[in-house]
């Protein structure tokens, strides 16, 4: 199975691979946090696409990012449930990577998760949970598209319903367009919101000049050109008041 995936070494893909090595390490904890099972088929399944040298430096990565994105996953499943609680019952994830809540949460099944992110992420994802034989517990859509672009339109016929309040949830994607591009995605997301939708966003206080994200932005631009840091925010920023 591992050998006939398309395996994503570069690019904002491999980010999602690094979550996962992540989750997996969590999940393996006698106190963790939540239970992934499907993470460690992903890990498995992207070992194959990478020599030794690169996949030892993933890990090393993934561990100096461990503590502060596990914890947000917890966050985030919590979120879930509250949103759900609270009567959303679609759940859009922008640049959704290897998530797996729609199987591992048992989410009630009359719950709509559309799943949003690149072609190269997919054609790594889909064939590791059909091999896995993974069922999602409710509905879900995979939207091919990027951020950067329409992905409206698509969201729009993979059958999702501007009507019903959503629970829109972003990991950390909208990390890696700019601001321009990230207002253009918030003005989408808010026009397609009816009354009682919800915007999930995370806060962090970061030095994005800190050795650890020079790493990461060389790792994603595959050693030829890193990709420069974000524009950096005022340290008083305040998300809600951008909202």
């Amino acid at each position: 199975m591992a050998e006939a995936v398309k395996v994503p070494v570069d690019g904002v893909a491999v980010t999602a691979i690094g979550v996962a090595v992540i989750r997996a390490r969590e999940s393996e904890r006698e106190d963790r946090l939540y239970d992934d099972p499907l993470a460690k088929e992903f890990v498995a399944a992207a070992r194959a696409g990478f020599d030794e040298e690169r996949w030892t430096r993933l890990e090393g990565i993934a561990d100096q990012f461990y503590e502060g994105r596990t914890i947000g996953v917890r966050l985030v499943d919590d979120r879930f449930r509250e949103a759900i609680a609270a009567g959303c019952r679609q759940i859009v994830l922008l640049g959704a990577g290897l998530d797996t809540r729609a199987f591992r949460m048992d989410l009630p099944e009359h719950i709509h998760i559309f799943e949003i992110d690149l072609p190269e992420l997919f054609d790594f994802k889909e064939p590791v949970l059909a091999a896995s034989g993974a069922t999602p517990t409710c509905r879900r859509s995979v939207v091919i598209a990027d951020l950067r672009e329409d992905w409206r339109k698509r969201l729009l016929n993979s059958g999702f319903q501007p009507s019903l309040p959503t629970y829109w949830v972003d990991e950390g994607s909208l990390g890696y367009l700019n601001q321009a591009w990230n207002q253009r995605v918030v003005q989408t997301l808010t026009e397609l919101s009816a009354p009682g939708s919800r915007f999930g966003a995370g806060r962090l206080v970061v030095d994005e000049n800190a050795p650890q994200y020079g790493a990461l932005r060389s790792f994603v631009a595959g050693d030829s050109t890193p990709e420069p840091a974000p524009a950096q925010r005022p340290a008083d920023f305040d998300v809600e008041h951008w909202l």
